[in-house]
């Protein structure tokens, strides 16, 4: 799963970032996870074996969610427009995300992955997309056909789905998860969603804050997410943003620059602040999240451009 530049993993237990002699024995590990350079700190008797189930918890996240590994569920899923006997983890993350795009009134969508397709393709290439193409792939446009059960998933004729607006905060409460169930009860996850668990070092919960935010949390068992439109870009001028607008088949510059949402698990704070990042105002975010009563919106920047 290629993620955008903005995203990594950290993942670090409370003891370890304590500012102590012990902070300095605690195991460490850095490498690669989800694409990008990734870190790992904990202080426990386990850590190595830890670290390395959590390892292999995101390798076997990205062959169910990946658009990249061929062989991935999704990528089958897209292929073939049908995927029989599908994991229980791809069913439980689309499950979300039709609650997300009911509450967001299909403004989050996963099914804009043809349209995703043709701009990157053609920006790719150093052109804008031609409006045939630009038709022809918002046609496919739409959640709502899209039909899932234990038995199989199916997609309409000529769809595709993308769950980068809700994976990374998925994977990232599976390895809450992992870390909860063998004990590790202090512990601060960030895949580019933040996930907190228990209390950092001398605190009462975590002490967070998020990239041209100007703001600080502090967040105990919740979860947070951001989304900004220009996180990445299609174009060299940097108006062609990556979060696409289902309800007009655009890439269109938003009147929220940024969002951050925060939320019981990072799945549903991952997938909310994408589909909110394309309100119209702040009124509108507030309206939407009323379907959601267990998130909240916690900072906005609204364009003064749009």
């Amino acid at each position: 799963m290629r993620l955008p530049r903005r995203r990594f993993l950290t993942l670090a237990s409370a003891a370890a970032l304590a500012a102590s002699a012990n902070a300095a024995q605690a195991y460490r590990w850095r490498g690669v996870a989800l694409g990008a350079q990734a870190q790992i700190i904990l202080d426990h008797p386990k850590a190595q074996q830890l670290t390395a189930r959590a390892l292999a918890e995101i390798d076997r996240m990205e062959d169910i969610f990946s658009l990249y590994r061929p062989g991935s569920a999704l990528c089958r899923l897209n292929a073939e427009r049908e995927l029989a006997a599908p994991p229980f983890e791809l069913l439980e993350c689309l499950a979300t995300a039709r609650r997300v795009h009911t509450a967001t009134e299909g403004r989050f969508d996963p099914s804009v992955q043809p349209l995703w397709r043709v701009l990157a393709k053609a920006w790719t290439a150093g052109r804008p997309p031609s409006e045939d193409r630009l038709t022809g792939a918002r046609t496919l446009i739409g959640f709502d056909r899209v039909s899932f059960d234990s038995a199989r998933i199916v997609l309409a004729p000529g769809q595709e789905l993308t769950l980068n607006g809700i994976a990374q905060g998925y994977i990232g409460d599976r390895v809450a998860r992992l870390m909860h169930d063998e004990g590790v009860h202090d512990v601060l996850i960030d895949t580019g969603e933040i996930l907190a668990l228990g209390d950092g070092p001398g605190e009462t919960g975590w002490p967070v804050s998020v990239a041209d935010g100007g703001k600080r949390w502090t967040l105990t068992n919740r979860a947070l997410a951001t989304s900004a439109h220009v996180g990445t870009v299609f174009d060299p001028a940097g108006e062609v943003g990556h979060i696409l607008d289902p309800l007009s088949g655009m890439s269109r510059r938003p009147a929220i620059r940024q969002i951050s949402i925060s939320a019981p698990n990072a799945a549903l704070a991952d997938a909310l602040s994408t589909g909110l990042c394309l309100a119209r105002s702040e009124r509108e975010v507030a309206e939407l999240l009323h379907m959601v009563p267990s998130a909240r919106l916690e900072h906005i920047q609204i364009d003064q451009n749009t």
